[in-house]
């Protein structure tokens, strides 16, 4: 019988093993890229153009023009795609359409709306991975901010995921950033976000202290919880980044604009475009302009639910 929970120093070898498996029977489908850097106040932006997106099944709708029924792509999950029992309540799953090489999925076992507020449990999951290898989190809170799909999943990414060896596109603000309290603001974001350090802290412990950092940044930025008959809900959209040395959270407006699908990833200085006509779209912008117009203006005036 399989163990629910990870087991130190076994995700990484592990991940590569069932990476090479899903390859080799057609589960994982990769998609191809064409990396682009743009630098735009003060951080090389990575800009990946996809060249295989339209190829990527979508949700069509039926002969009477009513989507269909949602299904799942959870709950069962696919096997082929399977990693690891991550705790009782995540398992960690390879995303079937990565961009970025082995990207993974901490998907929560029973279904959780995405709209939820993170728990304790989904940050043991989450830092059980970051722990494992040095990595990036991130976090999608509603379709808005880029959440393709409403079971709740927390995402890993390896590091780097700059150029020329840059762990973050980022990396230079954070380094800017004045640190005074708990709370900052990253120079170069004119939108609104909250950015706050996380202690060093043991293993077991780090978890606990990333969900109170968590609630605090949602209060930074003016969101609260939206009690349901269930799960407490995010009073607004939201992206979340994570590592084990910082948290991140940008409150957002939309979900694209000028055409320019965004996510969390985008904030760490990585974005993806459709075709060559985004690509444009981009560079005549800039990537910084992109990640304005997604987000909530600093003069926001939300209060706290």
């Amino acid at each position: 019988m399989r163990s629910a929970s990870l087991r130190p120093g076994t995700l990484w070898p592990t991940l590569l093993d069932r990476t090479e498996h899903a390859l080799r029977c057609g589960a994982l489908r990769p998609i191809e890229t064409v990396r682009t850097v743009l630098e735009d106040g003060g951080v090389r932006f990575v800009i990946r153009q996809v060249s295989s997106l339209m190829n990527k099944p979508r949700a069509d709708p039926g002969q009477s023009g009513e989507p269909r029924p949602f299904v799942d792509p959870f709950l069962p999950y696919d096997p082929d795609l399977f990693v690891a029992d991550v705790s009782p309540t995540h398992v960690a799953l390879l995303n079937k359409f990565n961009v970025i090489d082995h990207h993974l999925l901490i998907v929560t076992r029973a279904f959780e709306p995405q709209e939820a507020l993170l728990d304790l449990a989904d940050f043991e999951a989450w830092f059980a991975c970051l722990g494992e290898f040095d990595a990036l989190g991130f976090y999608n809170g509603g379709r808005e901010a880029g959440a393709s799909q409403p079971h709740k999943h927390l995402q890993i990414v390896p590091l780097p995921l700059g150029d020329h060896g840059q762990s973050l596109p980022i990396d230079p603000l954070i380094e800017a950033a004045p640190i005074e309290g708990e709370l900052a603001k990253l120079p170069g974001f004119v939108f609104d976000h909250a950015f706050t350090t996380l202690p060093l802290s043991p293993r077991e412990q780090a978890a606990a202290q990333a969900v109170g950092r968590y609630r605090m940044l949602l209060e930074a930025v003016g969101l609260g919880a939206e009690p349901t008959d269930t799960h407490p809900h995010q009073s607004g959209a939201y992206n979340l980044l994570v590592t084990r040395r910082w948290m991140l959270l940008v409150p957002r407006r939309v979900e694209a604009a000028h055409g320019v699908a965004v996510n969390a990833l985008a904030f760490a200085g990585s974005l993806f475009v459709r075709d060559a006509e985004q690509m444009t779209t981009v560079r005549r912008l800039g990537p910084m302009s992109i990640l304005r117009d997604v987000a909530m203006p600093r003069s926001n005036t939300r209060t706290s639910a």
